[in-house]
């Protein structure tokens, strides 16, 4: 649990600190989408350089920033092993075989890809969530939605449950640490025995967690009242972001580092060569 990095925000002076949030959130959409076009290696090498760049302009510890990896280490070698597994590839492919269990070299490939795909999905938004407050983060997503209020979405309320479910995680973990120890104190065991044990004996864990977040809930419901919130009508920003100078620096290097990663995709420079050619060949 001390591992779960999501909602936690590093105060520190950076640019990356004080660039608008608005323009954090469409960039982190941006590079999301960067990343599931990439498709080679030396593709991924040039998004996780960026990365890496991004991290050191932040002043976050990259030791920091890979903690984060270790919620998804699951999920990343179950992806491994399906993919390897149930890769359908060529016997001239074949690397290893035992019974029905193949392993192809393309299989290994595509394993890699995934691995690195899933890596930098997950780090890149974590950056944002390390260098935006979490009130930053809802104005944000506020100024961003706000087009879909035209279609009567309640994009006031999506943004106060986001803002609310990411200063909650860190004081979840707080309370499971607490509620463990406590437990611990009264012998109880959380690391012998099977997965099935290890599971039973996280219940006296859970129900005392879900007793404290619905209390947590009753209270912020209390003190929102008690403030005389109702919603988005008649409220105001006490801080109002402002696009600077910084920001459009900050669109234009993602918009150079998507062209190329286009580029390494679809080669667009033969095909601009080719079209020219064709016109001088029509003229």
């Amino acid at each position: 649990m001390r591992d779960i990095t999501l909602g936690q925000y590093y105060p520190v002076k950076s640019v990356i600190h004080s660039l608008d949030a608005r323009v954090k959130i469409i960039l982190m959409i941006t590079y999301v989408v960067m990343v599931f076009f990439a498709q080679s290696f030396f593709s991924y090498g040039v998004l996780a350089l960026f990365l890496v760049g991004v991290i050191l302009l932040s002043r976050v510890p990259i030791l920091k920033v890979l903690k984060s990896l270790k919620t998804i280490a699951i999920l990343i070698v179950f992806t491994v092993i399906m993919s390897v597994l149930f890769y359908a590839g060529q016997e001239s492919d074949l690397i290893w075989s035992w019974g029905i269990i193949k392993i192809y070299g393309n299989g290994l490939i595509n394993a890699g890809k995934m691995t690195l795909r899933l890596i930098l999905i997950v780090l890149g938004p974590m950056v944002v969530t390390f260098t935006t407050t979490a009130v930053a983060l809802t104005n944000g997503f506020e100024s961003v939605l706000s087009p879909f209020k035209i279609i009567g979405l309640p994009v006031h309320t999506f943004a106060m449950v986001m803002s609310i479910a990411l200063r909650m995680i860190p004081s979840l973990v707080e309370e499971t640490d607490k509620i463990q120890s406590a437990q611990k104190a009264r012998c109880a065991d959380f690391e012998s025995g099977n997965l099935i044990k290890r599971a039973k004996a996280m219940l006296p864990v859970l129900i005392p967690l879900f007793v404290s977040s619905f209390r947590r809930a009753d209270e912020l419901a209390d003190a929102m009242d008690s403030r005389c919130y109702r919603g988005a009508k008649g409220r105001t920003k006490m801080k109002k972001a402002k696009f600077r100078f910084a920001d459009a620096v900050a669109i234009f290097v993602f918009a150079v580092v998507f062209f190329a990663i286009l580029w390494l995709k679809y080669n667009f420079f033969p095909m601009l060569i080719d079209i020219n050619s064709f016109i001088w060949m029509v003229i």
